[in-house]
């Protein structure tokens, strides 16, 4: 249940904002189910609508909680660390955590810390994958879209098998490719059509990947008899390596992650009996795909004060998937199915 619903989230951020850069409800989802533990009221039932059930720690996952030195705590409730009141240093202690959180990927917390922050909630999540069968370099010169004409360094990859084309799925007008990484973890490449928008291809990608079905038509495919020493049938992806950045603001789709009362009247009596609003929340992505491997991170924050505190024998079947203009990736734990990055590479 708590994957499926952090997916949801993640599907519906990418349709609410058009298909951000980066991105990770994964990496949300945490901090808003401890939250819709603490909280009450409406607060709490706007929070258990997005995250009803605590979500199982994906691999690569940190937490962290701090409390203000001198704010009333709930019995029972784990203040994690203290903040020392003295918000520079507290702030280079938490900007280190995430630091060494995201090997240094991240360098800074996204939420600031002065004086009236009474809490601080954070998860850190690093992606990092090598990709089974690696890529090499090459170039590509798109003949149409958005980046026609424009010649671009690009990755390759050939694969000849009889099961060369298993990767190759298609839903709802999406072509979807998985790359197979180690450690458990797929990135899922996802072009849609022309007209699509991209907050519709990462949502269709991510709804759909389990239905989706293996095929050589659909949007970058084309299909070619060639001639060859081997009737397997073989696989060529060609695509620009990408590095994505992207800061967000979630309190400006408060209602997206559940945060509406959170942030207007606060009441988390399972922290303090202080009434806390939710003051700042933001997650900080990066990632990065090259020829050999994948690599992300991610640093979301929630900040509270205390409102009281103011070759030619046969013929073989030939595909070709070409990602010659913007597509979307996700980053998927291949046992559980959590969509832990996702994202749109606008520019190559």
């Amino acid at each position: 249940m708590s994957v499926t619903a952090a997916n949801t989230l993640t599907s519906r951020w990418a349709a609410a904002s058009d298909g951000p850069a980066v991105f990770s409800g994964a990496g949300v989802y945490p901090l808003l189910s401890t939250l819709a533990g603490v909280a009450a009221g409406p607060a709490r039932d706007e929070l258990l609508a997005v995250a009803p059930s605590p979500l199982p720690l994906p691999p690569g996952f940190a937490a962290g909680v701090w409390t203000r030195h001198d704010l009333p705590l709930t019995p029972g409730w784990d203040p994690g660390t203290r903040l020392s009141g003295d918000p520079a240093a507290d702030q280079r202690r938490l900007d280190a955590w995430a630091a060494e959180r995201t090997g240094g990927r991240i360098t800074a917390l996204p939420v600031a810390v002065d004086g009236d922050t009474g809490l601080v909630l954070a998860s850190a999540l690093s992606v990092v994958t090598e990709w089974v069968q690696p890529f090499g370099d090459s170039t590509m010169t798109p003949a149409a879209g958005p980046w026609s004409g424009r010649p671009l360094p690009a990755l390759f990859r050939k694969h000849t098998a009889a099961d060369a084309l298993e990767p190759l799925r298609h839903v709802d007008g999406v072509t979807l490719l998985t790359v197979a990484g180690t450690g458990d973890i797929d990135v899922v490449l996802a072009l849609g059509t022309d007209a699509a928008t991209p907050g519709s291809v990462l949502s269709t990608a991510i709804d759909g990947r389990h239905r989706a079905t293996p095929s050589t038509g659909g949007p970058g495919v084309t299909v070619q008899d060639v001639d060859s020493a081997t009737p397997e049938p073989e696989l060529v992806v060609s695509l620009p390596s990408f590095d994505a950045t992207a800061h967000h603001d979630l309190l400006a789709l408060d209602r997206l992650f559940g945060l509406r009362t959170a942030a207007r009247d606060g009441t988390f009596p399972g922290i303090s009996p202080v009434d806390l609003a939710v003051s700042s929340a933001r997650q900080q992505a990066v990632a990065s795909f090259t020829a050999l491997g994948f690599q992300a991170a991610t640093v979301t924050a929630l900040a509270a004060f205390p409102l009281a505190y103011h070759p030619l024998t046969t013929r073989k079947l030939r595909v070709t998937v070409t990602f010659d203009r913007p597509f979307g990736f996700l980053a998927v734990h291949r046992r559980t199915g959590l969509v832990l990055v996702a994202g749109w590479v606008a520019t190559p």
